[in-house]
């Protein structure tokens, strides 16, 4: 990244995509099936930058741990509006000053749609990097402990599958391992992904029922709905979820009861344009910039731009 960028990589560990590729080289030759990254907390935003990104362990499990799983290529401002909505809702009860959410940055790499293209794993890795830093500045306050976010964490994983990125992340030392049973996992997702974790065709042999019951056992779904042409309006995307709790779900081998853990919130509003990440490489391949800002964080923006990325084919 250029020098002359003093404002973002003052903010950053040097290296940062060198520093990535190395972890991802550790963690491939591991054979571990989840791993913890970096974390980053609202005290790394006022404090000098290490030559690496840390890891910050909660010390107690969370009570609730909010899970993007994406494949951030690029994280977009869609994304940052459903960390942001979800800590509204779950980050704090008003009743409890103690209570704190974590946020979870997922990427999965072993996609079992998406190849690895056309930003290389560790740029997204520094991309979500500095996404975090946009979520803890946009939730901090003036007084720390009102913040409603324990940390931010950036993991991989070589999962496809909700299920098994659930079981391997309750299993993880770094949230506790047994103990974090006490932590409900909130993934959040969009409404396409709602289709595919009841697509039959994932579990061979009739296996949704045993693979997604330990799933609901703990874990719920934040599913922000995506109003467009190919899945339609709210109402649509509404009356689908009602369809699963009709009978639905029992049709393609799944449980009514699997409906009741479902939370369906707005996305963006009727006749708003759009926010996915197919947009934001298809801006940079125009060199529109107004439309990348608009798609984007400034940090996030920036950092495409003096790196080169998706600057061609392959959006």
């Amino acid at each position: 990244m250029s020098s002359t960028d003093d404002s973002l990589m003052a903010r950053l560990p040097s290296n940062l995509v060198s520093v990535f590729t190395q972890a991802l080289k550790s963690y491939q030759i591991s054979n571990a099936t989840f791993r913890v990254l970096c974390s980053l907390t609202y005290s790394s935003l006022s404090s000098t930058p290490a030559e690496a990104p840390a890891l910050h362990p909660p010390q107690t499990p969370p009570k609730s741990l909010l899970i993007l799983d994406s494949s951030f290529n690029p994280p977009t401002l869609a994304h940052q509006r459903m960390v942001l909505s979800a800590l509204s809702e779950h980050g704090q009860p008003s009743n409890d000053s103690t209570y704190k959410s974590r946020v979870l940055l997922l990427l999965a790499i072993n996609n079992a749609d998406k190849a690895p293209k056309p930003a290389a794993f560790p740029q997204r890795l520094a991309m979500m990097y500095i996404f975090a830093q946009d979520v803890l500045r946009s939730t901090a306050t003036e007084t720390s402990q009102n913040n409603k976010c324990d940390g931010v964490d950036i993991a991989v994983t070589t999962e496809p599958y909700f299920h098994a990125k659930a079981n391997a992340i309750a299993a993880s030392d770094f949230y506790h391992g047994r103990e974090s049973n006490a932590t409900e996992q909130i993934f959040l997702t969009g409404f396409d992904t709602l289709i595919r974790i009841f697509n039959p065709k994932y579990y061979p042999n009739g296996s949704m029922a045993k693979s997604l019951d330990p799933f609901f056992a703990h874990a719920k779904l934040r599913v922000t709905m995506r109003t467009d042409a190919e899945w339609g309006d709210a109402a649509a995307q509404r009356a689908y979820v009602q369809e699963l709790r009709a009978g639905g779900l029992e049709r393609v081998g799944g449980r009514t009861e699997w409906a009741e853990r479902i939370e369906m919130v707005e996305g963006g509003k009727d006749g708003e344009e759009v926010v996915s990440s197919t947009k934001v490489r298809e801006a940079v391949l125009r060199r529109d910039w107004e439309a990348l800002g608009r798609l984007v964080s400034e940090d996030i923006a920036r950092w495409i731009r003096e790196e080169g990325l998706y600057a061609e084919g392959g959006v």
